[in-house]
């Protein structure tokens, strides 16, 4: 079966001559449009118009516009999502929402394999709050865990180490089915793979740009809010730009219509821009075709992982149907074979305590690209390339 044709965007990113990037799961390429579009921002706008591009410019609106983008890629509604902040500060803003919405229950529910600053995050509100339980089980587990003193079911939709995937849909349904809440971590699904919010029935969500949908560091997050709740949310981060009339300059906070409520502070606009700029290069792409690409390509690099590396065990789910865009291999020396990896041009990522990622993003990677990276691995494994003190020298990066 012949792969989806994704030389157009190939060609819309910036990637050094003979470098496979598998690590758009941690951060992905420039996109060649972004830095032409930021300099016009800063040029054009800040530059010749000052403070007057937050209306000649629409730098106000920009994150409810931008929002309506990500959303034609994670299944939202039509004025949804809005942008702003960080995942951590978005993670806490729907956890808190979602308590709200279900008061005489204080119970969050979450796994093992979640990012712990999700985790961090909530157990620093349930701290403010002064009341509620983190409860942590393992993946596995979940389903059988929901019960009626849930209040949030909070999960990453793919796991960040393994790549294993949850069904969103099934436990959104046993969620409602015993009266709880979701909020869904998208940080490794948005443009790895089709999501579809509004299909699944899921109450709050929110994501990183910065991976899979190519915003640079530190891009603004995402955050959703199912219509059937945007008017009754209570932001617990309420700034001013969550008003509804920011520039009334209200002694008393009066949230804004809709998702726009979740907007805190003053809105990062070279980020914006740049993000909008990432954006483009998804025009007109099909997300079941990213996820069929995506699975050949992972597939393809499983097969000649286990052939030609039998140090390296795998972590990741066999079917590819359960886990995300991305494969993990278990290996003792992971991190300094890494870099070995790495300063062969080959770049993938390391996660404490042994584990080896790679992601796949079939906008810049085709299967020459994985052949090459199976192959440069054998090398460093057969050989022990990574077997020298400058590959076990830990980085602040890992």
């Amino acid at each position: 079966m012949s792969l989806p044709d994704f030389s157009h965007q190939r060609a819309q990113f910036t990637l050094p001559e003979g470098l496979v990037y598998l690590d758009g799961n941690s951060l992905g390429p420039l996109p060649k449009a972004a830095p032409d579009r930021v300099a016009r921002a800063m040029h054009e706008e800040w530059g010749k118009m000052a403070i007057g591009g937050w209306n000649r410019a629409g730098w106000i609106d920009m994150p409810d516009r931008v929002g309506d983008r990500i959303a034609g890629l994670i299944g939202a509604e039509p004025g949804s999502v809005t942008m702003g902040d960080t995942l951590s500060i978005k993670v806490y803003q729907t956890v808190a929402a979602a308590l709200d919405l279900r008061p005489g229950r204080d119970v969050v529910l979450s796994d093992t394999g979640n990012f712990p600053t999700d985790l961090y995050m909530v157990e620093g509100l349930l701290r403010t709050r002064g009341a509620g339980s983190l409860r942590l089980v393992e993946p596995e587990e979940v389903m059988d865990a929901l019960d009626d003193r849930v209040a949030v079911l909070m999960l990453t939709e793919v796991d960040y180490r393994t790549g294993r995937l949850h069904d969103m849909v099934a436990l959104t349904e046993r969620a409602h089915a015993v009266g709880a809440l979701t909020v869904w971590d998208l940080a490794h699904s948005a443009g790895a793979l089709p999501v579809d919010l509004a299909g699944a029935g899921a109450d709050f969500a929110a994501g990183c740009t910065y991976k899979y949908l190519n915003g640079g560091p530190g891009a603004p997050a995402f955050v959703y809010v199912a219509p059937r709740h945007a008017e009754r949310v209570q932001p617990a981060l309420s700034g001013w730009l969550g008003h509804e009339a920011p520039f009334a300059f209200d002694l008393d906070y009066r949230p804004a219509r809709g998702v726009s409520r979740m907007r805190v502070g003053t809105p990062p606009i070279l980020g914006l821009v740049a993000l909008d700029a990432a954006l483009d290069v998804w025009e007109g792409v099909e997300m079941a075709d990213v996820r069929r690409a995506s699975i050949a390509l992972s597939e393809r690099f499983v097969a000649g992982v286990e052939a030609r590396c039998p140090e390296l065990t795998l972590a990741s789910p066999r079917a590819p149907e359960a886990r995300g865009s991305q494969v993990s291999f278990r290996f003792a020396e992971g991190y300094a074979a890494m870099q070995a990896l790495i300063a062969r041009g080959v770049v993938g990522d390391f996660r404490a305590p042994d584990i080896m990622r790679f992601g796949f993003t079939p906008l810049y990677l085709g299967p020459d690209d994985i052949d090459r990276a199976v192959e440069v691995l054998a090398e460093v494994l057969a050989d022990r390339l990574w077997d020298r003190p400058e590959h076990r020298q830990r980085a602040a990066v890992t």
